[in-house]
């Protein structure tokens, strides 16, 4: 009996062990020289984009924006009354940067300059060739097909990846992106669908602009290449519309986002330096997870900007969820959500400015925030703070640790003079853009 008892706590620490390895290693069963190789300059990375002084960040972001707003104090009348086919209407700092030139076709690589907040100086495939997507199919997974999306991804090189027409992509397997890459989808009516979703895993410097991704399914798992020199066995993929495990120097620009299985965005494994602006979230329950465990401290070096994004129709929870990192959430419109608009475990930072928050009829939803896994005496001393925000309909954010923590990241900056009452403005045009080439965007 005594070997049969060993025998079974055997069989369930090896299960044990099957079970958290995809876990560990974020879906990768072999996890070869390769990966290793892979996870240890992502660790680099991570240091290297780690910013120990936040505030100068924030402070560089609500510098633009003030700009932006002293600009439109005299234009918005007139923005009015305008159409959307007429002149520009670019109506942040980030938009402003490019949207209005008519030959932003012949100039696609001018994005790469307008990323603000943490993912600053995000520049994709800059230094590298055009990749025209030309085929929407996805069949074979270790050898992909030239001129498709996953051909393009795994080139080691830095690629600028368009699209020749619009079409519907139907991933057969998580799509696994290099380092250096922009995927532009401007110009075109792009859809990530109906399959499973974007990975970004150990790399770096990546612009992902203008996909629209919805109805993501979880990938079976299998052989999947991930490089040109490399492919290798992969378990089940979770369901995110865009996975980021230890990614850094990441900007995600002008998505539209519904009904994934898991997560509309992940962020974990130290993911820093990113930015999500300029989004359209609709429809989903678990918006975006930031950092996944309550144990993994390295998470502390995670910064992220969430900016001039809407939080549209259908939407539950977690916009964001937040562990251990700092979050600057500035200039959204949240207009729904069913439980609470921003949450978190671990002492995250939580600066949020110039945001409206507007609440759910249900009186039992109106907090904006929720914290988890600790008691008030333990989360009052975690810094989330409120400044500028408008909160409609009997919404109320309630704020905790240093009351000046603030000011200390906000800066001297405009940010403190209402500036939530023109973030439907700010996010007019969020999701996916309709440009026409030869035309101002």
């Amino acid at each position: 009996m005594a070997l049969s008892n060993t025998s079974y706590s055997l069989f369930l620490f090896f299960l044990f062990l099957f079970v958290m390895i995809p876990t560990l290693h974020a879906h990768i069963a072999e996890y070869d020289d390769y990966w290793k190789q892979r996870e240890m300059e992502a660790t680099e990375n991570t240091n290297k984009a780690y910013n120990p002084n936040p505030g100068e960040v924030t402070q560089h972001f609500n510098h633009h924006v003030a700009g932006t707003l002293m600009g439109f104090n005299s234009t918005r009348r007139e923005l009015r009354g305008r159409k959307k086919t007429g002149p520009c209407q670019a109506t942040n700092p980030i938009d402003q940067c490019w949207r209005c030139h008519p030959n932003w076709s012949r100039n696609r690589k001018r994005l790469a300059d307008c990323a603000l907040g943490f993912g600053r100086g995000t520049t994709g495939g800059k230094k590298g060739r055009f990749y025209v997507v030309t085929d929407p199919s996805d069949n074979d997974m270790v050898n992909p097909k030239p001129g498709t999306l996953r051909h393009a991804v795994i080139q080691k090189r830095p690629l600028w990846i368009v699209f020749a027409r619009s079409m519907i992509i139907k991933l057969n397997q998580e799509l696994i992106v290099t380092s250096d890459k922009t995927i532009d989808a401007r110009g075109a009516n792009v859809h990530i669908a109906y399959g499973a979703g974007i990975t970004l895993q150990f790399v770096k410097n990546v612009i992902i602009h203008g996909l629209h991704i919805h109805h993501i399914v979880q990938g079976s798992g299998g052989l999947i290449r991930d490089a040109e020199d490399h492919f290798g066995y992969r378990t089940r993929s979770d369901g995110d519309g865009i996975s980021l495990f230890g990614a850094t120097n990441v900007w995600l620009d002008h998505l539209s986002m519904y009904k994934c299985y898991d997560g509309l965005i992940d962020a974990i494994q130290a993911s820093t330096a990113i930015t999500i602006s300029n989004c359209h979230f609709t429809n989903h329950n678990e918006v975006m997870l930031f950092g996944a465990s309550d144990s993994y401290s390295e998470d502390q070096k995670m910064q992220i900007t969430v900016a001039f994004t809407h939080f549209g129709k259908g939407l539950v929870q977690r916009m964001p969820r937040c562990r251990w990192g700092f979050i600057h959430v500035v200039n959204n419109d949240y207009t729904h959500w069913l439980m609470y608009a921003i949450g978190g475990s671990s002492h995250p930072t939580i600066i949020s400015q110039g945001n409206r928050f507007v609440a759910p009829p249900n009186i039992a939803a109106k907090e904006v925030t929720k914290r988890d896994y600790a008691p008030p005496e333990v989360w009052k001393s975690w810094n989330w703070r409120s400044e500028g925000d408008l909160m409609v309909d009997g919404a109320f954010f309630v704020q905790s640790g240093d009351p000046n923590a603030s000011k200390k990241y906000a800066g001297n900056t405009m940010m403190s003079a209402k500036p939530a009452t023109m973030v439907s403005l700010l996010t007019k045009y969020s999701g996916a853009l309709d440009c026409i080439r030869g035309r101002p965007c």
